[in-house]
């Protein structure tokens, strides 16, 4: 073979090498991306931030604003979800009621506890402050959506508005 043929494909297999290194790297970074975008999509809370908006905006913007940051009437819902498990979050939308009563607390009889519920529903006494919503097919279907869109929200990853789909 001739020392100038010889030369050429000495080239020719360096260049190859070096292509097929470049390749491997990039193919390297490719998986480091994949592997990245897992781990965030894992950090963040299960549920649909748009179905948790749609939610939200249905049951939740009267007392708390559209944009979640309270009114008159309710607590800007920011910092109080931004440190909160799902399953706090969860406890509290759907089965704790915080009740501010007067004075006049009944005891223990059952009939005075249902009585009192039936005067806080009906407005008449203490001042029901946040319902639970157990009951409500809507949010209890969907109460990991809600969480999934105050915690964006509470953490800036989610502006005022709606969110894409």
């Amino acid at each position: 073979m001739p020392r100038r043929l010889s030369a050429a494909v000495g080239v020719l297999c360096a260049g190859a090498l070096a292509s097929l290194v470049l390749l491997a790297g990039c193919a390297v970074e490719v998986e480091n991306t994949q592997a990245a975008r897992e781990l965030a999509q894992r950090a963040e809370p299960p549920g649909s931030v748009y179905a948790g908006w749609r939610v939200f905006q249905d049951r939740c913007a009267g007392c708390h604003g559209a944009a979640a940051t309270g009114s008159a009437g309710a607590p800007d819902l920011l910092p109080r979800v931004r440190d909160m498990t799902a399953q706090r979050f969860v406890n509290l939308v759907l089965v704790r009621y915080d009740w501010q009563l007067s004075v006049t607390q009944p005891g223990g009889d059952a009939a005075a506890q249902s009585a009192l519920v039936e005067e806080v529903v009906q407005g008449r006494e203490g001042r029901l402050v946040m319902p639970a919503w157990q009951g409500e097919p809507r949010v209890n279907a969907h109460v990991v959506d809600l969480y999934a869109y105050l915690s964006a929200r509470a953490n800036g990853t989610q502006g005022v508005g709606r969110p894409p789909r």
